[in-house]
C-alpha cells in the first residue's frame, strides 16, 4: 500500500489513526540479513524498487520478489532467467515471464497509462533490449510505441513512420552495429532521444563500445546514453520524461 492509499482509507474510516501511525513508522528498509529492500523507495522518487534478477541465489530471489510483491502489491524483475523464473512462478502463480526481454513481472490490473514514449530499434537482433525498456516504461504507467527494425541502412522505413515518433513524448532509440540511429532520430524530433547501444556487431564492435561511442559523440542535439544493453535505464529515464511532458508525477 503506498501513501496516498493509506491516507484515502484514513479519511474514509477504512483504517485507524492509530494503525496509519504505524504505518507510517516503519523503517524505511525491510532487513533480509543479505538484502535490505527499499520500502520508502516509491515514496522518495515514484516508483518502488526494482529486482535485477541475474547473478541472486534462488532463495534470495524468491524472498525478496515475495517480500515486495507483499508490500506493493506488484513487482518488476530485470535480467530473469527461465530457471528463476519458475521458481517465483511456483510460489506467485500470477507472475509473468518474457523470456526476450528476460522480463519477470507482477502487475496491478487497473494501472493507468498516460502519454506516449516511442521505442524504436536499428534491427531485429536489438528487440531484446528494446522489449526491456519498453516493458520496464509501461510497468511504470506510459503508453509505449514500437518500431522495431527501422535502422539507418534502409531510412525511409523509419521515415514512414515520423509522425508517430514526432507525436511521442520521448524516444528510446535502440541500436548496435555502429549505433548511428540514436543520431538520425536526434535530428528528426524535437523531444528527448535516450540512446542505448546493444552488444550487437561484430568483432569490431567490441560487444557494443563501438555503438556506444557513436552515439556519445553525436552531432544531434537531445540525444542521452545510457549504458550498453541497459533497456532498463532507458525506459526508466524516459517514463520519467514523459510523465513530467504530461503533467503527472506520481
Amino acid at each position: 500500500m503506498d501513501t496516498k492509499e493509506m491516507l484515502k482509507k484514513v479519511k474514509n474510516g477504512e483504517v485507524s489513526v492509530e494503525e496509519a501511525e504505524k504505518f507510517f513508522r516503519r523503517k524505511p528498509f525491510k532487513e533480509l540479513g543479505y538484502a535490505k529492500l527499499d520500502t520508502h523507495r516509491k515514496l522518495r522518487s515514484g516508483c518502488a524498487e526494482v529486482v535485477f534478477c541475474s547473478g541472486k541465489a534462488d532463495s534470495h530471489l524468491l524472498k525478496i520478489y515475495e517480500n515486495l510483491y507483499n508490500s506493493e502489491g506488484e513487482v518488476l524483475g530485470t535480467r530473469a532467467s527461465k530457471e528463476q523464473a519458475e521458481i517465483v512462478k511456483a510460489a506467485i502463480p500470477d507472475v509473468e515471464y518474457d523470456p526476450l526481454s528476460r522480463i519477470l513481472k507482477i502487475e496491478k490490473k487497473d494501472k493507468k497509462r498516460v502519454g506516449k514514449i516511442a521505442v524504436c530499434t536499428a534491427g531485429t537482433a536489438d528487440i531484446p533490449v528494446a522489449e526491456e525498456a519498453a516493458q520496464t516504461a509501461e510497468f511504470f504507467g506510459n503508453n509505449v510505441e514500437r518500431l522495431y527494425d527501422v535502422g539507418v541502412s534502409g531510412l525511409h522505413r523509419l521515415l514512414s513512420r515520423l509522425e508517430m515518433i514526432q507525436d511521442c513524448n520521448c524516444v528510446i532509440a535502440v541500436a548496435g552495429m555502429e549505433g548511428a540511429l540514436a543520431s538520425v532520430i536526434g535530428g528528426l524530433v524535437d523531444k528527448p532521444v535516450i540512446a542505448v547501444p546493444t552488444s550487437v556487431g561484430y568483432g569490431a564492435s567490441m560487444n557494443g563500445i563501438s555503438a556506444l561511442l557513436t552515439m556519445l559523440n553525436s552531432c544531434a542535439n537531445g540525444i542521452a546514453t545510457v549504458n550498453i544493453d541497459n533497456g532498463y535505464g532507458a525506459g526508466y529515464i524516459a517514463s520519467q520524461i514523459n510523465k513530467m511532458g504530461v503533467g503527472e508525477h506520481e
